[in-house]
């Protein structure tokens, strides 16, 4: 017996927290009647989501993408807006992103059917570092650094500690680049805390998630990830990691 949560994240249906606001709202019933918070069921039970039966646990897959500006990070948008999935056309098994970047920053972002993954590598407690390459107006003093590495007051309280180094300066433009390590998921984070301290992003790319870069990836361009990196997000989230073999985009696990 399972909680229903994990099995309709691990169908690939959404994440677990979707999932449970899924219950909450009586979205969710096992053989026919609706499921409470909490309930645990089994694979052989009749488990639907809004009317429709449950699908048998696709195998696992693990995509990174180097996303462009102007794709949301959404399985779809009821407003028609293009998501990363319109950059992933090949890609069969129902995925989605972990995490989210905004509509107009770019760069890596994961995408998996792989809950239990999502779920590790997004919880706050595995504190998973998150690079990005910002451009931001002005020259920033010594002290508007040290705020941002030691911590930004936001509306939604104090940022954690960051790795704050400045890249380049364009005197022409009158603009500094920034390399920004964060390992929480406040949202619009990295522009709020730029913001917060007088100096607005005119660009943002994230360059690395949980150790991974986009080597090798052009814009809008994504790719399978490797037996070895599967294991080694497992790792970083904390989770098992299991024998297995990788076949195309997919890890089988034994």
């Amino acid at each position: 017996m399972e909680r229903l949560q994990k099995l309709i994240s691990q169908a690939g249906v959404a994440s677990r927290r979707a999932a449970e606001r899924m219950i909450e709202e009586g979205r969710v019933t096992v053989d026919g009647v609706v499921a409470a918070i909490g309930a645990q069921a089994d694979v052989s039970q009749t488990i639907c989501v809004d009317g429709k039966p449950l699908r048998r646990a696709e195998a696992h897959v693990y995509f990174l993408l180097n996303k462009p500006k102007g794709y949301i990070s959404t399985a779809k948008d009821e407003r028609g807006r293009k998501t990363v999935l319109d950059l992933l056309p090949e890609v069969r098994e129902r995925i989605y992103p972990v995490g989210r970047l905004d509509n107009g920053t770019e760069g890596l972002l994961l995408l998996t059917n792989d809950g239990n993954l999502m779920n590790g590598l997004l919880h706050p407690a595995r504190e998973v570092w998150k690079t990005y390459a910002a451009q931001v107006d002005g020259l920033l003093e010594k002290r508007e650094l040290q705020t941002l590495k030691n911590g930004v007051a936001l509306e939604d309280g104090v940022t954690a500690p960051a790795k704050v180094r400045v890249l380049d300066w364009d005197d022409r433009l009158g603009r500094t680049k920034l390399e920004i390590s964060i390992h929480e998921g406040k949202n619009r984070q990295v522009r709020r805390m730029c913001e917060a301290v007088g100096h607005s992003v005119r660009s943002l790319k994230r360059t690395e998630f949980a150790g991974l870069n986009l080597s090798g990836v052009r814009r809008g361009e994504y790719r399978a990830l490797t037996a070895e990196e599967v294991a080694y997000l497992y790792e970083v989230a904390g989770l098992p990691v299991r024998g297995g073999r990788r076949k195309g985009g997919a890890w089988e696990k034994s």
